[in-house]
């Protein structure tokens, strides 16, 4: 029992091919809550960074109300027209012209079109929040593309539920008739997005019964635009004499290894501890050999060490590398 969709349904919610087919993968949906937890694995643990650049290129440019990419969904069309509704009813011609130009800087510099959940935003701050990202380094501007990206695709699974279950009440007998308000459709949706909200804000898993270990990772190298294949990874946790380890202090023996994998095709790392239910709590280290990856880079390796506190036991911590020659970033993410 639940909500089924289709691959055509997850194209129109996100760009990715990859997206959309482990998405109908895993259909049906008991609940919207569910579909947005598995959307947010899918995007951020499954899909490479070809697909990231394949679903932003489905979206329109800020300001215009048709993609460059060809073949795109005709309800993911008029989503981003809907999205947009706010910004160009609050535009201008000098405004959208100066979008424009901004737009064409964006991709000159960073390779993709400006990201943005648009809905409910004005022309205005759609062009400030622009120019202001403009400044970001690529490896970090990559990152919050991808975070407004799953913005946006939680926002149209909510669309898409709320769909389903109008046909559902109404007996599967084709679209409402004008006296279904769009009030109505607006009060079902923001219902939905709270619940979108709560389930983002609340990590901690319903069931304990996990399919993957509690630690994973992958690397992204930006400078090729590609999955970084061949790196080892050795992940580590504290259990030293002190209760953690202190900034400047040595370290010697402090440091229990968990598992060494390497980054397949994909940039992902292979298993890295047990699958465990529950997850040992404490200070973690999880470190890349990239000296061997790019011989005449600038970093011997990178060791990223983070905190799994008590209340965090059941969580899942993907702790992705976004790496250069010459700089890397991370981040958390669920």
């Amino acid at each position: 029992m639940g909500f089924a969709f289709d691959e055509k349904d997850f194209l129109a919610c996100c760009g990715s091919a990859r997206f959309a087919a482990e998405m109908a993968r895993a259909s049906p949906f008991p609940s919207l809550q569910a579909a947005v937890a598995a959307a947010r694995d899918v995007w951020f643990d499954r899909v490479d960074v070809s697909g990231w650049l394949e679903a932003f290129a489905a979206h329109p440019q800020i300001g215009e109300t048709k993609s460059a990419a060809p073949g795109k969904s005709e309800a993911s069309a008029q989503w981003s027209k809907g999205e947009q509704s706010t910004a160009l009813a609050t535009a201008t011609g000098s405004s959208l012209q100066e979008l424009s130009d901004w737009n064409v800087r964006y991709k000159q510099k960073f390779g993709f079109i400006f990201i943005i959940c648009a809905s409910g935003r004005t022309s205005p701050e759609i062009l400030a929040e622009l120019k202001k990202r403009f400044s970001n380094r690529p490896i970090e501007e990559f990152q919050i593309a991808a975070e407004e990206q799953m913005k946006v695709t939680e926002l149209r699974l909510a669309k898409l539920f709320s769909s389903k279950e109008h046909m559902a009440s109404t007996g599967d007998q084709g679209p409402a008739g004008p006296a279904k308000k769009a009030e109505d459709r607006v009060s079902i949706i923001g219902g939905h997005l709270t619940a979108v909200s709560e389930v983002s804000s609340n990590k901690t898993s319903q069931s304990t019964n996990r399919t993957r270990p509690p630690i994973t990772t992958h690397v992204l190298d930006v400078s090729q635009g590609c999955p970084a294949s061949g790196i080892e990874v050795r992940l580590e946790m504290w259990r030293g004499n002190k209760p953690r380890p202190l900034f400047g202090e040595a370290e010697a023996g402090g440091w229990r290894l968990q598992g060494v994998s390497s980054t397949d095709k994909d940039g992902r790392s292979g298993q890295l501890m047990d699958i465990v239910n529950e997850i040992n709590p404490g200070i973690y280290r999880i470190s890349f050999n990239t000296s061997k990856y790019c011989p005449g880079g600038f970093f011997p390796y990178v060791s990223i060490v983070f905190e799994i506190r008590e209340t965090q036991k059941q969580e899942h911590f993907h702790v992705p590398l976004l790496f250069s020659p010459f700089s890397f970033t991370t981040y958390r993410g669920s």
